[in-house]
């Protein structure tokens, strides 16, 4: 059982590569490149370290999201 530090780049079998946004002895969790956010308990989940970099990912700002609230019918 590995217990990977945020930020470490791994590969999972089903859902791909991912960065750790945080890990413990009980829960690991990442955000994969094309599935978000996966939470995994740490002692079945099977990581192996991935080389590859992370995507670049768009900035959103606080206005655009302003406007597409407001934007969204009621």
């Amino acid at each position: 059982m590995a217990i990977f530090t945020v930020g470490n780049r791994v590969v999972q079998a089903r859902y791909g590569t991912g960065t750790v946004i945080s890990s413990n002895e009980y829960h690991t969790v990442i955000e994969f490149d094309e599935h978000g956010v996966r939470n995994f308990s740490t002692a079945i989940v099977k990581l192996e370290k991935s080389a590859t970099m992370a995507p670049r990912r768009k900035k959103t700002t606080k206005r655009k999201k302003a406007a597409k609230k407001a934007a969204a019918p009621k």
